[in-house]
């Protein structure tokens, strides 16, 4: 295994330990040391999410009479029965209630043009409530679906939680997505209203939205209003002069939607079951499924997960560059405002104007809470971007999700460029886990690229194909027990919900990931539909594409598994070069497999392109590399934001394509 190789181990300082959130829990409750914390907190898993939210101070309008009832199945479980909050209370109220924690900032968002604006709790919550007031004026009540199709912008914070107080249900669109992307989802939703930018601007280019929406609600009867905000100053919105003859939705501005004195009615008082948000997650296959996500369980587990796994509490700076249409962006926004911190928006990208961009935002702004992806540092650890670098002694923690880390790249950034001071927590999830299943917390060593272990209150395992417990080979990774964060179904489509996560092993979630548990620690190995099967031995792509990335010569890597009449699959493998890179270097890339993997491993094909399909996110999209080599049907492409790598692929194989 390639984890074998990696000697770089992370420890806490006794002060890092001291000081950590993670350890005030432990140390209310007479616990010593993370391992004993995990171990208790899946021993009674009631216990360890009450336990949370008293340390959070997380505020319950009517506390719950009980923390969790599983009478109707594991699969269908409620969490804290009788109680009855909102979101707002946690993440504004309570904070704007101090005038200290009022004038603290809420929100600095930067744009690409190095434009900042900033909003203290009070502004915030101000904001909020004029746009709640214009919600309701529009008729928009509790239980309504509301869409969110923006950039990673303040009116995107103002929004969700204007939709919260309100009781309405959030639906947040990625800002990338095409018209009929957001066509499937507002239907599937009925989502009454959307709030849209005119556009935004990604590498100096201006990207409209609006006019994707506008094709889009073509065949969306159930939106009755479109609130515009003029994000790039481009055309006013109608202003409620709706086109009814063509069955076009009323057109608001944002100015106009927020000039009022306030919502005069208070914030709506939800069940702890109550609908947040319905999250949607794209298929291979089929329209997209809805994760549903309740007030209290969303708020619960992402605040437990900034405030334990990422240390953020009051006066820290919290930064993930993500979009609204992924779990992180809700996640970040609700998880930074339930601690009392200020979250860093960046609307852009974060190579302009030069790959130098993300250090200077965080000297900027002194953030303490880093989100990357992996792709992003292989791509600056293979140039110039990190010579003469700003400040960023801030940086406390470093996270990380979405794709399998390779050594090379892990342990530069974590080793060379910080020195070896800050945790690098590198955690897995999902969307409708509402946050993750396994990560490492500050207060203990990290290997390399580990996930370290579940995280707390998550009664995770590793099994093989019987269900049985499986150690030091991999596994599918499963979850014994429910979590508050946990999707209350798939909108709609219960029976597609117990097929999707309970039917493989009944009694546990199967999350589709494979996974390893070596030496007390753990790693992913890729979606357990992306893994290959060599001669009947699984093998994970990230551990071919950890060989390839290695070479001085490759900037990134993609392994798939392809037809093959004598293994069963074989493995072919696609590799983007770095930009000084000159030479075809697929047969020494080869080579290299096959020793540091094995022989039965190498790939039978190996092919140099200048780019590879990504999400917005920059996770590498394997199926849709498969799909491109097998000439079939990639699928939903909704969140790709270079589908045309996939005609590159196509054109590059040739006549040489396999069959199936």
């Amino acid at each position: 295994m390639a984890e074998n190789t990696q000697t770089y181990v992370w420890h806490p300082t006794p002060e890092q330990v001291a000081d950590a959130n993670v350890t005030r829990l432990a140390r209310a409750h007479g616990i010593t040391g993370i391992d004993e914390l995990r171990a208790r907190s899946v021993e009674d898993v009631a216990w360890y999410w009450d336990a949370a939210i008293q340390d959070l101070g997380l505020p319950f309008r009517q506390p719950y009479e009980r923390v969790l009832d599983i009478s109707r199945g594991i699969e269908h479980p409620d969490w804290f029965i009788g109680g009855r909050l909102n979101i707002v209370d946690a993440c504004l109220s309570r904070w704007t209630a101090d005038p200290v924690s009022a004038a603290r900032d809420a929100v600095v968002h930067e744009a690409e043009d190095g434009t900042v604006t900033r909003l203290t709790y009070a502004e915030l919550e101000d904001q909020v409530s004029r746009a709640a007031a214009g919600l309701r004026r529009l008729g928009v009540g509790r239980g309504d679906a509301v869409a969110i199709y923006l950039p990673m912008i303040p009116a995107a914070v103002i929004s969700l939680y204007a939709v919260a107080r309100i009781g309405a249900v959030l639906v947040p669109l990625f800002s990338g997505f095409a018209p009929t992307a957001i066509a499937s989802r507002l239907q599937d939703a009925d989502a009454k209203a959307v709030i849209v930018a005119d556009g935004t601007v990604r590498r100096r280019k201006r990207v409209a939205m609006k006019p994707l929406l506008d094709e889009a609600l073509r065949d969306c009867p159930s939106v009755e209003s479109v609130i515009v905000v003029r994000n790039l100053g481009e055309g006013a919105a109608n202003d409620g002069e709706a086109d009814t003859s063509e069955g076009h939705p009323a057109e608001i501005a944002w100015e106009t939607l927020v000039d009022n004195d306030g919502d005069s009615e208070p914030v709506a008082e939800m069940s702890a079951a109550e609908t947040f948000m319905l999250a949607y997650t794209s298929g291979t296959t089929g329209r997209p499924k809805g994760a549903v996500h309740t007030q209290a369980g969303f708020l619960v587990k992402v605040a437990s997960e900034v405030a334990y796994s990422f240390d953020v509490s009051a006066g820290g700076v919290f930064c993930w560059i993500t979009d609204m249409g992924w779990v992180m962006g809700p996640l970040s926004m609700v998880g930074t405002h339930a601690n009392g911190a200020t979250l860093l928006l960046y609307e852009g990208s974060p190579d302009v104007p030069d790959l130098n961009r993300l250090w200077n935002l965080v000297a900027r702004h002194r953030v303490t809470m880093l989100g990357v992806s992996p792709t992003l540092i292989r791509t600056l650890r293979l140039t110039e971007a990190t010579t003469d670098l700003p400040d960023l002694s801030s940086v406390r923690v470093i996270g990380s999700t979405g794709e399998p880390w390779d050594a090379a790249a892990y342990e530069w950034m974590a080793r060379d460029l910080f020195g070896g001071r800050v945790p690098v927590i590198n955690f897995s999830g999902g969307t409708e886990v509402g946050g993750s299943f396994l990560a490492p917390y500050p207060v203990e060593s990290i290997r390399s690229c580990s996930l370290g272990g579940p995280s707390l209150g998550m009664d995770v395992d590793v099994v093989d194909d019987q269900g049985h417990s499986v150690r030091g080979e991999v596994g599918e990774l499963v979850c014994r027990q429910p979590w508050p964060a946990m999707t209350r179904s798939i909108w709609k489509d219960d029976e597609r919900y117990l097929e999707a996560y309970w039917s493989t092993f009944p009694g546990m979630w199967r999350h589709g990931d494979y996974a390893l548990v070596e030496d007390g620690q753990w790693f992913i190995r890729g979606r357990s539909d992306d893994v290959m099967n060599v001669a009947g031995k699984r093998l994970a792509p990230a551990e071919v594409e950890a060989v390839m990335v290695t070479h001085p010569a490759v900037a990134e890597a993609a392994a798939i598994g392809v037809p093959d009449a004598k293994k069963g699959e074989s493995v072919w493998a696609f590799w983007v070069p770095r930009a000084d890179a000159d030479v075809d270097v697929s047969a020494e890339l080869r080579d290299m497999v096959a020793d540091q993997v094995g022989k039965p491993f190498a790939p039978s094909l190996v092919q140099r392109v200048t780019r590879l399909p990504k999400t917005r996110s920059q996770k590498i999209m394997r199926r849709a590399v498969r799909a491109a080599a097998m000439g079939t049907d990639p699928g939903d492409l909704a969140g790709a934001e270079n589908p045309e790598a996939i005609d590159e692929i196509r054109a590059s194989i040739g006549d040489r394509r396999p069959t199936a």
